[in-house]
């Protein structure tokens, strides 16, 4: 007999799976019950549970069969009564000392939903919590629950508890007074991208009286017939809008708004890396921030040498905004990032923001009072070179090959040409290079046979060598 947990698999942020194949009522009800199981124990009964969700197809339906499940269990249980962000579920569960359910695949295509859980730190939840949760999974049938007492189910909005908290962190009237001065044509345009930060990110615009222009700000739960996901191939109107313009920058959030998207004004996608330097710079100089910076193992080393410039020291994690976020709740941290386009700062959530990202740099812009292409220039000065950042994956047969292939290269005594200088195994392993500009990370997949495979170097030349060596 197959056990119920064989087609649930948590990965580096909860979990995923396609909508009517393996994420079904059954099996939502089963992470329902084992995520149930782990807040009685852990919390008591009178722990109170926000639930919110994306635009994905039945993600509100499965939010509310949830929701139900849980108040059956005795918990007290709050379901927002709209489309909703992650960031924002997260920010409430803090103020609630609440646990949260996010019902979202984040930036995963549409035939997909998932199951974030957010404990009250308001973070993704650690290996430890996910692990304790997969085991009530394997032992669902030998759970049972007899509440005293059961409550009712409320509706509410969470919205502006999380404004008044991002209206007290981000000065909006510095934005307001940069984008409407007189001898200054910059303008924002803002991708929705169908996604959960439409009447979020834009209303907060609203309400601080910041002009902007928009597209896509309808709630579709197939994103458009693309991807929700903030990367320069799914913002292709967005940047053939900025090329016709002079000054215009463009934002954008995937698809439940914990990760960000900017163009600069040359029509040109600035990549994550660039925006966590040019806004741990911001941060520092500008709002006078102390602290640390936390990165992934994966992030550029630009980050490193700009902290340096500062004399910021640096935590390293592995890959995974829940290894930043429990690094941002350890140490008095300045900024937390990831490579792949998610970032919070001191003063927030311990969870990635793809609003805040933004709107940060609406700010740095107002107080620079200069282009981001600028900017970006500057940051290039400063690192000495311009980092170049590509991924391969390489699909495997099954896991026996992939531990095969990983063992492999865990050994490396010199990769091509390059000798090897340094070697950090704290995710997978990676090998720092003799030209002390380029590195390799290689990683297994936490979900699949899959080993993912990371380059960076100031040469395109050496990226594509290295991509040799590995095929």
């Amino acid at each position: 007999m197959t056990n119920k947990s064989d087609s649930i698999k948590f990965g580096t942020d909860g979990w995923r799976a396609v909508i009517g194949k393996d994420f079904t009522f059954e099996n939502v009800e089963t992470v329902t019950k084992a995520i149930a199981k782990y807040i009685i124990e852990k919390d008591g009964i009178e722990k109170h549970v926000i639930i919110g969700y994306d635009p994905r197809h039945m993600a509100k339906d499965f939010a509310n069969f949830s929701a139900k499940i849980l108040a059956d269990t005795g918990l007290k249980v709050s379901v927002s009564d709209e489309i909703v962000p992650t960031p924002v579920v997260a920010y409430n569960a803090k103020i609630l000392d609440a646990d949260a359910l996010m019902f979202t695949a984040s930036h995963n295509p549409p035939e997909y939903l998932g199951i974030k859980f957010i404990p009250d730190y308001a973070g993704p939840a650690t290996t430890e919590i996910t692990n304790a949760i997969v085991e009530n999974i394997k032992n669902i049938d030998n759970i049972a629950f007899e509440p005293e007492k059961k409550h009712e189910i409320t509706y509410k909005s969470f919205k502006e508890p999380y404004f008044r908290h991002i209206e007290s962190i981000i000065d909006f009237q510095k934005i307001r007074e940069y984008f409407t001065r007189e001898d200054d044509d910059g303008e924002i345009i803002y991708d929705g991208l169908y996604s959960a930060s439409i009447g979020y990110f834009d209303e907060l615009l609203k309400r601080n009286n910041i002009s902007f222009e928009s597209l896509h700000m309808n709630h579709d739960p197939d994103f458009g017939g693309g991807m929700p996901e903030p990367k320069a191939k799914y913002l292709q109107e967005l940047i053939q809008l900025i090329a016709h313009r002079t000054s215009a920058i463009g934002l954008s959030n995937d698809g439940d708004g914990d990760r960000f998207g900017v163009i600069n004004e040359k029509a040109e996608y600035v990549t994550p890396n660039e925006i966590i330097a040019l806004l741990l710079d911001h941060l520092i100089k500008n709002k006078k921030c102390s602290g640390k910076l936390v990165k992934t193992v994966g992030a550029s080393r630009m980050l490193d040498i700009i902290a340096k410039q500062y004399d910021v020291d640096v935590v390293e994690t592995p890959v995974g905004f829940k290894w930043v976020g429990a690094a941002m709740r350890e140490y008095d941290t300045i900024i937390g990032g990831e490579e792949s386009g998610g970032l919070s700062i001191k003063g927030h959530i311990p969870e990635k923001d793809g609003i805040i990202a933004d709107l940060l740099v609406l700010e740095m812009l107002a107080y620079e009072d200069k282009p981001l292409w600028e900017l970006q220039e500057e940051l290039r000065q400063k690192a000495g070179c311009v980092f170049i950042n590509e991924r391969i994956d390489v699909k495997l047969q099954d896991q026996q090959q992939l531990e095969i292939l990983m063992k492999k290269y865990s050994s490396l005594e010199q990769i091509g040409d390059f000798e090897i200088k340094a070697k950090d195994t704290k995710d997978g392993v990676k090998y720092y290079l003799d030209d002390d500009k380029t590195w390799v990370l290689i990683r297994p997949s936490g979900t699949e046979p899959l080993l993912r495979i990371y380059f960076e170097s100031d040469e395109k030349t050496k990226i594509e060598k290295l991509k040799e060596f590995f095929s």
